[in-house]
Formats: C-alpha cells, sequence, structure tokens
C-alpha cells in the first residue's frame, strides 16, 4: 500500500515534465560486442558527454581493441555503426582502457547511436565473452553542460540514466 502511495506521488510529481531519458545497452557478439545508446524520453536532449565506465563492473571489464595488451584473443576496435550525425567525438581507447566517452549532439526523441567494440573480463572465467550480468554495475555517466546524472548497468546489459528534464 505504502509503494502505491509513493508511486503515485512520484508519478504526479513527474506528470507535467517532460523527461528525456537515455538507455544505453550491451549486447555480446561474436566476434564484435555492441553499445546501442538511445533517446527513450519524451522529448529531446542537449548536447552531452556520455562516458561508459567499466571499472565499477565486478569482474574486471576492459575494451580489448588491439592483439597487444590485456585483452585474450580476438580484439575488435572502436566502430560507429550507426548515428554517426550525433556523434562530434569520441574519447582515444587504448587497449585494456575500462572508459569511453562520446560527445553526443542533441538527440531526439528515439534517436539512437550504435557502436561496436570488444570486451573482455579478466575475471578468470570466460574471458573472451561478456554478458548482461557480467555488464552489472558498469556506470553510464552522463555530463550535459549544467546537469549531471549516472545509472549502473543491471544484470541484463542495460544502464537508463534519468535526465532531470528536457534540455532542448
Amino acid at each position: 500500500m505504502m509503494r502505491g502511495i509513493l508511486m503515485a506521488g512520484l508519478l504526479a510529481a513527474t506528470a507535467g515534465t517532460a523527461q528525456a531519458d537515455m538507455q544505453v545497452t550491451f549486447r555480446d557478439g561474436a566476434p564484435k560486442d555492441t553499445f546501442t545508446i538511445t533517446n527513450l524520453g519524451s522529448c529531446a536532449t542537449g548536447p552531452m558527454v556520455l562516458t561508459i565506465d567499466l571499472a565499477p563492473a565486478p569482474i574486471g571489464l576492459i575494451f580489448d581493441v588491439t592483439d597487444a595488451g590485456g585483452g585474450v584473443e580476438v580484439f575488435q576496435p572502436f566502430e560507429l555503426v550507426s548515428g554517426a550525425d550525433f556523434v562530434q567525438g569520441a574519447s582515444a581507447v587504448r587497449d585494456g582502457d575500462q572508459t569511453l566517452s562520446l560527445d553526443l549532439a542533441a538527440m531526439a526523441q528515439g534517436d539512437e547511436v550504435r557502436f561496436t567494440i570488444d570486451l573482455d573480463d579478466t575475471g578468470g572465467g570466460r574471458e573472451i565473452t561478456v554478458n548482461g550480468s557480467e555488464m552489472a554495475g558498469a556506470m553510464v555517466l552522463v555530463n550535459g553542460g549544467d546537469a549531471m546524472a549516472e545509472a549502473a548497468f543491471d544484470d541484463t546489459g542495460a544502464a537508463r540514466v534519468i535526465l532531470a528534464a528536457c534540455t532542448a
């Protein structure tokens, strides 16, 4: 009963405020893993820097982008697959890095950016494959000028960053 009252209060508080929520999903693939960034909100976002930080994941995730370094067997460099119009820049990713940042332009509701890269775990399991549950705890950080927000990946490989309100 109390939970229902709290949920109703939260819905009422945000009913008149348009939200610009960003979702980042991870999908393991062979030989490339895929990240998709989607504006699931009800309005456009403003420009932002979106960072994927693998360090908080307990399994020891790294980007494996060259045949040398900390990765295992197959490697894949960063490759933008779709949404190039929204990507104004990307951080250089070296083999073994745990962060990747994208400088994104304003994105309308439903717009998405998709890129591939290889992730490996260094925790001693099946190091060349990373499933959604191994992503749990990795973070997505969004810096939209005056507004900052973050969210952790869940065990399905998804993170939804709730932005305070529409910025554009």
